[in-house]
């Protein structure tokens, strides 16, 4: 009955956007993330890891935009989102079709699609 209650409550959960965190990723924090590899891979002296580093960081620098983030995350959301219906259509298939294989196969992929859309939401 539990697992019957699970999927019941995964089939009926809706799927919807969050309101944007505080603390989504920032140009400057993908700088400053850019900017700490850099000086690892000078300390390292890794001369092909540095080249990399610094051609990432003038693109960041002349392509980055708060704007041009905030539509890769709602992007990366929407994907998620359509993601965890068709998983939630196909274990509703199983259901129906009652092979217990099936549900148990889907029911994992609908926790891996909600999982990636909770880590979407997060960033």
């Amino acid at each position: 009955m539990g697992k019957t209650l699970l999927v019941a409550l995964l089939l009926a959960m809706p799927v919807q956007a969050n309101t944007p965190a505080d603390d989504q990723e920032t140009c400057a924090d993908k700088e400053q993330r850019i900017l700490e590899r850099l000086q690892e891979a000078e300390a390292a002296d890794n001369q092909g890891q540095v080249r990399g580093l610094n051609k990432a960081l003038a693109e960041m620098r002349d392509n980055c935009t708060e704007e041009g983030l905030a539509a890769e995350r709602q992007e990366r959301i929407a994907e998620s989102e359509a993601e965890v219906k068709e998983r939630r259509e196909d274990l509703a298939e199983a259901i129906r079709d009652g092979d217990q294989g099936k549900i148990e196969k889907r029911e994992g992929k609908l926790a891996e699609a909600l999982k990636e859309l909770g880590e979407a939401r997060a960033e």
